[in-house]
């Protein structure tokens, strides 16, 4: 696979998603999510699994993120469930220890929330998929901060880019980075013909203000 840089990642992953329909696009026939709300996107990353071009070109940019910025990560941790294989593939890459996270501890025998090995003191990148509100990924790198160890940061494949996303982190002082984002996905959409230019402004509004969208 040729090298991507980190500058042409947003629009490349973006493609890349629209290309095996992990991500679909329709403004005017809005999806429902399981919160009741409406929204002109539907977007499941596990596809990427089944494509290794693509689940390679996700993992060499988690794989150049943390070489230039987190050069002295110790352990990639994968969220549970989607965040897992991808942490794998970057921890391969690196030569680095893994670990996954659950969203709660078992309920049965040693009763962890953490799987694998994350000591006191080590420095952690915690892997993810996608970014909509941030909850479960906050979760996640909480409960590696109560293992007592430091949350590098948080990278994900995609983010819709909410403003209360954004804010959530910020809050809790994790650093939040992703290979792509919904500004760069519409920019890729318009210019591969899956959605036509005067649908932009619906698709802008809808991340404006997602809970008003479609009343």
């Amino acid at each position: 696979m040729s090298k991507v840089t980190l500058t042409e990642l947003p629009q490349t992953i973006a493609k890349s998603l629209l290309a095996i329909e992990a991500v679909a696009l329709r403004p005017n026939d809005p999806f429902t999510w399981t919160s009741g709300i409406k929204s002109p996107i539907y977007c499941d990353n596990r596809l990427t699994m089944s494509y290794p071009e693509i689940r390679d070109l996700i993992a060499e940019g988690f794989a150049t993120i943390i070489r230039e910025l987190y050069p002295d990560a110790e352990v990639i941790a994968g969220t549970s469930t989607a965040g897992i294989p991808h942490a794998a593939w970057v921890a391969q890459k690196l030569n680095l220890p893994m670990a996954y996270i659950r969203d709660k501890a078992k309920g049965h025998g040693k009763q962890n929330q953490i799987e694998g090995r994350i000591v006191p003191g080590q420095k952690v990148v915690v892997i993810e998929d996608l970014i909509s509100t941030g909850g479960s990924s906050l979760k996640a790198a909480l409960a590696v901060r109560e293992a007592g160890a430091e949350v590098q940061s948080v990278l994900a494949i995609f983010t819709y880019q909410f403003e209360s996303a954004v804010q959530a982190f910020q809050a809790e002082n994790v650093p939040l980075k992703t290979l792509s984002n919904y500004s760069a996905l519409i920019e890729a959409a318009v210019e591969v013909g899956k959605v036509a230019a005067a649908d932009v402004d619906t698709l802008q509004a809808w991340r404006n203000d997602p809970q008003s969208f479609g009343k």
